[in-house]
């Protein structure tokens, strides 16, 4: 068949308008972590007593991921993973650091590429609002990991109210900061990091971009604003009420990047991911139920988190999975959901995009833990998990299935499958590096030194 020049150059024209086009829709990424957060503690995790209209939204629009996991039970080496895609394992960053802006070592090593760095490099404007925690030296900081904004503090934690004072060598005491530069910050701390990204989301409308929203709540201090206090009134225990406010001014500062996101014209190609960094811990009033365990274990209540995706122009929402995920798949989907490709180091995170959308089977693969060097640890092969306790304790073995609040060990039942998981968590562990620092909380007994 002929075809006309006339038409020829108009399906050429027409291809390169739609090249442009396809370029120009690039799907905006915001990612979005609370600090601490009990699995139980969203409306759309069934909690009865916390009410979370905007992420339940969010969970509700999108697909919420029942078994969704993070890579270790606290903060840093968790964001460690998750922005890197990889065991934090693999390069020793397994543990929390102290907090020395003087200490050119503890930090996300140099080494590894962040997931800011690989959208950067694909045309994407890249800001973090919040919390760092991957290294307090100039050197780890975020400007120089790949974001192109920053606004919050390089620390692992923050009081709520208090600007901070520069020099003071207390984190929850140290400046919030704009791009290096000091910001005397008279809000609410997790009110202003609402606004911040409600800010970022609508001055970078018009181009892709990647917003890292990292929130320090409900990690502790407990600490709320009045106007929060009487909104969970009815909650009588005063720690737990504190805790709810916390977790209710986090929802509602999430509900502000929503709405720009709406009132910009990109809620519909914004791919939205939410989860939580751990676990509840004992010390702030958080609730893991139905799970055993909580921060710093890895039992489940250590590692299973709330965990939700939304991108209405790609992926269909308003269903639950329950497919085990973990946060360093974030890492790989965000890229393919770009177009950019990871020219790094090997992630261990796979992307979750062919299988949402139904074009492959699921992700299989065994999904490990270690703390402190192997002291404890811990690997979920399909429904089966093995936990190694701690030091001078029996390995454990549990059947997710039918018993997710690990309280049946059978392990003396089933020691062929037991002795295979532990075999095959030696195997992996035995890959890893060893930690590049020790914990700087867990006594010398349990991180079984003398």
């Amino acid at each position: 068949m002929i075809v006309s020049r006339r038409l020829l150059l108009r399906g050429l024209a027409g291809g390169v308008a739609s090249g442009l086009l396809a370029q120009s829709r690039k799907p905006n990424i915001v990612l979005i972590v609370a600090d601490d957060l009990g699995n139980q503690d969203m409306g759309f995790q069934g909690s009865p007593d916390l009410r979370t209209p905007h992420l339940d939204g969010l969970a509700a629009s999108g697909v919420r991921f029942t078994n969704g996991y993070v890579s270790h039970p606290f903060c840093s080496p968790t964001r460690a993973a998750l922005l890197t895609g990889r065991y934090q394992q693999r390069f020793g960053h397994e543990n929390n650091m102290v907090f020395n802006q003087q200490d050119p070592l503890t930090g996300l090593p140099l080494t590894e590429t962040t997931l800011a760095d690989a959208l950067g490099k694909a045309g994407y404007m890249t800001g973090l609002v919040g919390k760092w925690h991957l290294g307090a030296h100039e050197k780890f900081h975020p400007r120089k990991r790949g974001f192109q904004e920053m606004y919050g503090f390089v620390g692992g934690g923050h009081d709520y109210f208090h600007p901070g004072v520069p020099g003071d060598k207390d984190q929850h005491f140290i400046p919030i900061e704009r791009d290096g530069v000091v910001v005397p910050e008279k809000e609410y701390l997790t009110t202003a990091l609402g606004r911040e990204a409600e800010a970022f989301v609508r001055r970078h409308a018009a181009r892709p971009f990647f917003l890292y929203l990292a929130f320090n709540a409900p990690h502790s201090p407990l600490q709320a604003p009045q106007a929060y206090l009487r909104k969970f009134a009815h909650i009588q225990d005063p720690d737990r009420r504190s805790y709810a406010a916390m977790v209710g001014a986090m929802d509602d500062a999430v509900g502000r990047v929503l709405l720009g996101l709406r009132e910009t014209n990109n809620e519909q190609n914004t791919l939205v991911f939410f989860l939580s960094d751990n676990g509840g811990p004992r010390d702030n009033a958080s609730s893991n139920k139905p799970f055993r365990g909580t921060k710093r274990t890895v039992y489940e209540g250590g590692v299973r988190v709330p965990f939700a995706l939304r991108w209405p122009a790609a992926v269909a929402g308003g269903r639950m999975v329950e497919d085990p995920v973990i946060c360093m798949d974030i890492f790989p989907t965000a890229l393919a959901a770009a177009g950019a490709k990871h020219t790094g180091k090997a992630l261990d995170g796979v992307n979750l995009l062919p299988w949402l959308q139904g074009k492959a089977a699921a992700p299989r693969r065994p999904l490990y833990w270690r703390m402190f060097g192997g002291v404890e640890g811990a690997v979920r092969d399909g429904q089966m998990k093995w936990v190694k306790p701690g030091a001078g304790k029996a390995p454990e073995l549990y059947d997710l299935a039918s018993d997710k609040e690990e309280k049946n060990n059978l392990a003396g039942v089933r020691p062929e499958e037991a002795a295979r998981l532990e075999k095959l968590w030696g195997k992996w562990s035995g890959e890893m590096a060893a930690p590049a620092w020790l914990d700087h909380i867990f006594d010398k007994e349990r991180l079984g030194h003398k």
